[in-house]
């Protein structure tokens, strides 16, 4: 059996050593660009990535990303921010002003060309968040295609109100909803897609909110995109039907609520179990669902890796990474981020040290070295493992000759366990993990 502990050095996480979902419905309609079936995600927030906050700085630590084993660069909104109604002292970078430009705080197009040339010279690629259900106040688009936003009874423009996946309603009191029933706005909008594809060498987007934009536009914006080369598209959303034809992969919400559950001991392995064997909706086989500890949103409004997770972050990244799904991880979590990085302000990350990186490395390797843990159909399927303990979670993922068993303990204690091929009782301590991958 191969000993992971030389593959993922964890000093200071709790650790011994270190499978998709069932299947619940038929393959989508997506095909997959061949680089994504082993990726992993990196996101930038490229304001508080550096002192500078510009893609320069940031094109300069792609050697060091790669060297990480990172295969996907998502670069949070580089266009201009909205004035009218902006938000803090810089805006929020979904208030976008210019689909077409470059926020020049961030620098130039020409450097976003650099920088997408740099990342594919190094085997990487590049993904632009993409803000497609509203825009700034102040976009060319509402003086010179007013029709393409919705308007109230009184027939003025106003500002987004919808109502979230919990049922309540937010509004956005800087941004402008855009109005699909509008057919030319499908027209503008697919174009200002397509153009950072052709003139940026761009390899995708993420796409925000992207259950509030009609499915069958991005069905349509797929289509176009490919015509270009294959894109690779993440939802910002939970839906099956965007996986049919538009999405390749879209956030796994439920699974990063259980294991923030997990974390406050308000749930367990029991719980991890239910959804894998009766998830709340059925995807296709080759759907990629996004599985993340962090991201912009968590660590901006709810908290850091410690804040959510405590001392159980080591056993729930470790999930991330070996339940199906392509995962993600958040710039700085390799330096354990410690602050919530403000929204609207300059708040750069401390990278004082790069303690987690090895960490990561070694789970990135695993992955890209372990075809049963690969995306979609890809990879494996879950097979939950007896283990002779019910607080433990454990199970196995095989593709082909390869297969991967993870047992995590889940819990503030000490467990005991016995695994098939070893010899007595072994015990996990709190919030450890064990991962075998036979020779």
């Amino acid at each position: 059996m191969k000993k992971l502990a030389t593959l993922l050095p964890l000093a200071a996480l709790s650790a011994s050593l270190f499978a998709p979902l069932a299947a619940h419905a038929e393959t989508g309609a997506v095909k997959h660009p061949a680089w994504t079936r082993s990726s992993n995600i990196y996101e930038v927030n490229l304001r508080q990535y550096s002192k500078e906050g510009t893609l320069n700085a940031f094109a300069a630590t792609l050697p060091r990303l790669k060297q990480m084993g990172v295969d996907i660069v998502w670069l949070m909104p580089v266009h201009p921010i909205g004035k009218k109604n902006h938000k803090g002292t810089l805006g929020s970078y979904y208030a976008v002003q210019d689909y077409s430009a470059v926020n020049p705080d961030y620098g130039s197009m020409d450097d976003l060309r650099k920088l997408v040339k740099q990342a594919h010279a190094l085997g990487m690629h590049v993904i632009l968040d993409w803000v497609g259900n509203h825009t700034a106040w102040d976009h060319p688009w509402a003086t010179q295609h007013p029709d393409w936003y919705k308007k109230n009874d009184k027939g003025e423009i106003y500002s987004v109100t919808f109502k979230n996946e919990a049922g309540e309603m937010e509004e956005w009191t800087d941004v402008i909803g855009l109005d699909y029933g509008n057919k030319e706005l499908w027209k503008g909008m697919t174009e200002a897609m397509a153009y950072w594809v052709r003139e940026a060498g761009i390899d995708g987007f993420r796409c925000d909110a992207a259950g509030l934009v009609p499915t069958e536009f991005w069905n349509q914006a797929r289509a176009q995109l490919d015509k270009i080369k294959p894109v690779f598209m993440l939802a910002e959303w939970n839906e099956p039907a965007l996986h049919d034809k538009a999405f390749d992969a879209s956030y796994d919400w439920p699974l990063s609520e259980i294991m923030k559950k997990i974390a406050k001991g308000q749930a367990g392995a029991a719980e991890l179990k239910a959804y894998l064997a009766n998830p709340p909706k059925a995807y296709p086989r080759d759907a990629y669902r996004l599985q993340f500890t962090n991201n912009h949103d968590l660590n901006s409004w709810q908290g850091t890796d410690k804040d959510l997770y405590g001392p159980a972050y080591g056993a729930m990244a470790v999930l991330s990474y070996t339940l199906p799904g392509i995962p993600l991880i958040y710039n700085g979590q390799e330096a354990r981020l410690e602050k919530k990085l403000e929204f609207f302000e300059k708040d750069p990350i401390d990278w004082k040290s790069y303690e987690l990186e090895g960490f990561y490395a070694g789970l990135n390797q695993l992955k890209k070295e372990n075809p049963a843990l690969w995306n979609g159909a890809s990879g494996g399927a879950v097979q939950l493992l007896d283990v002779g303990n019910e607080q433990l979670f454990a199970f196995k993922r095989q593709q082909g000759k390869n297969s991967v068993r993870v047992i995590v303990n889940p819990t503030a204690t000490l467990q005991k366990y016995k695994l098939a091929g070893d010899e007595g009782q072994a015990v996990l301590k709190p919030w450890r993990w064990r991962i075998i991958v036979p020779e």
